[in-house]
Formats: C-alpha cells, structure tokens, sequence
C-alpha cells in the first residue's frame, strides 16, 4: 500500500483573485479508496482549490497529479477525461428537464437524442444497483427535493465514469436523515474502490465518515491527520486559530412581554393543501422559542406567513397589533417598518440578489431609510460604509463590498444576511435554518448574537433543522408535525427521546408503540437513539 500512486496529488497550487489570494503555495495527497475531509473557515479557499482541480479555475502557479501522472486541466471536459467528477454544493441541474435528461447534458452521443437516452438508461438502472442511487429517470428536477437531486449530481458523475468525485457542502441543503443515506452511499463508494474528497464545515461529519482529514486556514493548508487520531476540538483550532467554544454559552433568559401572539395561523398552498393547520404560539421579549420539527412539517410557510411573503388565515399581532395576512408584495416592507427582521431558509434564493453586489445586498429592505437617502437619490457612499462597518464586525471574507454576493462562500453570504438583518435591532428576528453551511468559527459567531439579541430584550423565533442547535439556543420549544404544534416544552427540561416523539405526532411518552418512532425521528434529526432508549 505503501507504494500505491496517490489518486490526486497537488504541488505548489496558488491562485490569486486581484488583492486576494485564495490558495498560497498548496500541497496535498489523497489515497485511492479514501474518503479525504477538506475543512475550514468560510473562505479558506476550498471551494477555489476543489474548482481548480475540476477546471473551473487555473491555477497561478502548482502542478496537480493524477494517479502518480503529471495532468494539465484547463477545463471540466479535461477533468471529467481524467476520472473527476464533482457535485458543487448549489446543484447544477436543469430544472425542467428530467432526471434521464440531466444524467446525458453534455455528454450525448452524437446528433440523435434517442439513443443517448436509451443507454443512459440502462446504465441509470445499473448505478442505481450498485451505488443504492435509486431515483425515478423520468422524474422533473422541479418535482423531487434536494436529496434526490444530490443523488443526480452523483449519477451524473459515475455515468462519465468518475473514480475521484469531490463533494461540496453535500449535506448543506439536506435534513439529517438524506444526509446519513448520503453517507451511506458514500461509503458503498469507497467500498468500490471510488476515491471521494468531503469538503464540510460540520465536524460530525468529518469524525463519521471520513479517513484523513486536510485542514484549510486563510488560503493556506495548516494540517493533514488521520480522523481516527484526532478529534472535534483540536479540528475547530486548527481552522480557526484558536480554541472554539462547542457549546452555546448563555445564562437563563427573562422573558417579558408577549411580543408576537399567532392564533389559529392556517395556510393552503397553490395544491390546495393545508400545510398549517390551526397554529397558535407566542415569543415574549427577551426569550428564544425554537420550532423544531422534520422538514416539511410547515416550518418554512410559518416563517412566509410570518415574514409577510405569503398568505394565511388566523389572527397575529405584534406588540398587540394585527398583522395583515394577505401576503401582498407590500407586506414585506410593512413588517420591517413594524420591527420584524427576517433571516429567510434560503439565502440564495429569498436573501440574497446573487448578482448584485455586497453593499447594494446590505441595504434591501431598508432603502428607504433616511440615512441612505439624499434628496431624491440614494446616498451610495452611506451604504458603502455601512456595509463596510457590518462586513468588519461579522468578519465577511473579504471584507469588500463591491463584491458580487455570488462569489462569497455560502457562510459568508449567510453573514451578509445577518448583518443586515440583526443591526436592525428588531422587536422579533424570525429566523430559518442560521448556520446552514457556515463554519465552526462562525457558528459560534452567530449563536452569541442571537443570544445577545436575546439579552437585549428582543423576541426570537428560531427554525432549524439541526436539534442540536434547537436544543442549545432555545429556551422554550415547540415541536412542528403536519402542519400542528404538537406540544411545546422548555429547552432545559426536555431531551431528544421526547422530542423524537413528538417529531413523529405522539404525544404519549408512555406509549410501547413509540420506540421505532423515536429512532427513526432520531436519526432524521441527527441523535442517537440508543443513547436514550
């Protein structure tokens, strides 16, 4: 083993984008048949260095090996010719083309389309057996969600006949359970003898999954170890430099007065489905009420309704006014102008303009506001600065605000939304999914100013995916399933087992029936089961 060629061996990679140099003198080896971590901060320069391997990127300078043999790659057709395939963390999916259709762009043979087809399905079906990559061919992108569509990513890189596939952020848009039977694949993979690059920001990951694991720090690789003799601790120094807190520090809240009250919330879709159905809940000043839930369950039309981009029937008040629950475009600025600041699920899609750049992104929402105003004409020298001050005091790399948000990292654009929304000072900060895709640094980061929101006095409302991060920040929690709170309990008096069970509509904690519900909800919310049951 010892004189097996690396499957991928890079030497020497820099890559400088104008002042800012991404990759500075680089060096790394993978073993074939490995599962190899990337971590780091939000832009370490990962991302760049996995987009130079793929030739998205050239490199300034460096060399990069394949399988012991010196390989140039100036473009992707040169990567996939070399056995790459990559699957980047926003999917690169035509939405209204079918699984089959997506699986062959690019890579049909020749000018007849039906024979394309007719091969790449039997190889579909192949895959699908050996990998456990099962997905309807016929099937629209728009119509399947993102564990599905990850799955086609993944096919489309076995199908050119991928050996080494590099993954970014997988699991950024997945519930815990489509991320385990991502894992699972993965390691079907490697048992394949498949060499697979995890490029990750959640250290559970990295401690599951992988075999070695590479450290990235501000463009420069800081360290290589093997996971099995490492740990999460000295994994978050590494990257960020200093000894990070993996726990949430904050003393017990105060809550005061009811600052939002909903009652009877209802909302059907386009479908004519009933995705909220009879919600009643309040957040006082001063506390974190945290809905958790598997995803799906209603959480996300809560926080349109709430957010003022979508419509319901019910009764809400803020501050002991009614909210208009009409879901006009207008809604959207009234609730800013009431006090409500709004960190939607979706960044890219709901946050963020992604061609825009960083100041113009700071300021959405708020451009009436008479300090960016002057005269007529907006003060863009105003704006400027204050992105600037916001982009400095969240530590957005880097820190320039002429900068399409498109190309930040994804936490970093997560910042720039935070920023915007959290220097609000708000009455209630809805916020959806804070830490999607962010680093260890910036996780922690961000849970010390919601608390620190909290502190102030201001109402929060928290949705996450991640218990673990609904378990720390939250001082009450209420419990999403169908479209129904199913029970509300504080955050100190209650543990996963009995969150599990009202993830899955059981409210009776003595019922013997319960225990496969609990492990199954579970492991969709990423606990351990066998730790409590």
């Amino acid at each position: 083993m010892t004189d097996t060629a690396p499957a991928i061996e890079l030497k020497g990679i820099s890559k400088a984008f104008g002042p800012v140099q991404a990759n500075k003198d680089i060096s790394i080896r993978v073993m074939p048949g490995t599962i190899h971590g990337i971590i780091g901060e939000n832009g370490a320069g990962k991302s760049t260095l996995m987009s130079i391997l793929y030739g998205f990127y050239k490199a300034d300078a460096g060399e990069i090996f394949i399988s012991g043999k010196k390989t140039d790659i100036p473009d992707s057709q040169a990567a996939i010719a070399a056995g790459i395939g990559m699957v980047f963390q926003h999917f690169k999916l035509v939405e209204n083309f079918t699984v089959l259709e997506n699986i062959i762009l690019g890579a049909e043979d020749g000018r007849l389309l039906k024979p394309s087809l007719s091969k790449a399905r039997k190889s579909l079906i192949s895959l699908a057996e050996d990998y456990g990559l099962n997905v309807d061919p016929d099937a629209l992108i728009q119509d399947i969600g993102v564990g599905m569509q990850q799955r086609v990513e993944i096919l489309k890189a076995l199908y050119r006949q991928a050996d080494i596939l590099i993954l970014d952020e997988p699991t950024g848009v997945l519930t815990p359970a489509e991320a385990d039977q991502l894992f699972r694949i993965l390691g079907r993979l490697r048992s394949e003898g498949k060499t697979i690059i995890l490029i990750t920001h959640k250290l559970r990951e990295i401690m599951e999954i992988t075999d070695t694991v590479s450290v990235m720090r501000r463009g420069k690789m800081t360290a290589t170890v093997k996971t099995a003799e490492t740990s999460p601790p000295e994994l978050a120094e590494l990257m960020v430099g200093r000894k990070v807190l993996l726990r949430v520090n904050k003393k017990p809240a105060t809550p005061g007065d009811v600052i939002l009250d909903v009652k009877g919330l209802r909302v059907v879709d386009g479908k004519g489905v009933e995705r909220l159905r009879g919600i009643d809940l309040q957040v006082c000043a001063g506390e974190v009420l945290g809905l958790a839930g598997v995803a799906g369950n209603g959480q996300s039309e809560l926080l349109e309704v709430l957010g003022g981009y979508a419509d319901g029937t019910g009764n809400v008040t803020l501050n002991g006014t009614p909210l208009d629950l009409s879901g006009k475009k207008s809604d959207g600025q009234s609730r800013r102008a009431r006090g409500v600041a709004h960190v939607p699920e979706d960044r890219q899609r709901e946050g963020l303009i992604m061609d825009f750049q960083a100041w113009e992104n700071n300021v959405f929402g708020y451009h009436h506001d008479d300090r960016f105003n002057s005269g007529l004409l907006m003060d863009h020298a105003a704006i400027r600065a204050d992105a600037e001050d916001k982009m400095a005091r969240f530590d957005v790399r880097p820190p320039d605000p002429t900068l399409a948000a498109k190309n930040f990292s994804g936490g970093n654009q997560q910042k720039i939304v935070l920023a915007r929304e959290i220097e609000r000072n708000p009455d209630l900060l809805l916020i959806g999914q804070p830490t999607r895709g962010v680093d260890i640094g910036a996780i922690e980061f961000i849970h010390e100013q919601i608390i620190a929101l909290r502190d102030q006095g201001k109402a929060i409302l928290l949705v996450s995916v991640e218990l673990e991060e609904i378990l720390a920040l939250s001082d009450r929690i209420a419990v999403m399933f169908d479209g129904q709170i199913m029970g509300e309990r504080a955050a100190d008096q209650t543990d996963e087992k009995e969150l599990g069970l009202l993830m899955a509509g059981i409210t009776d904690t003595e019922n013997e029936h319960s225990v496969a519900e609990v492990e199954a909800n579970l492991a969709r919310a990423g606990g351990d089961a066998s730790k409590e049951v």
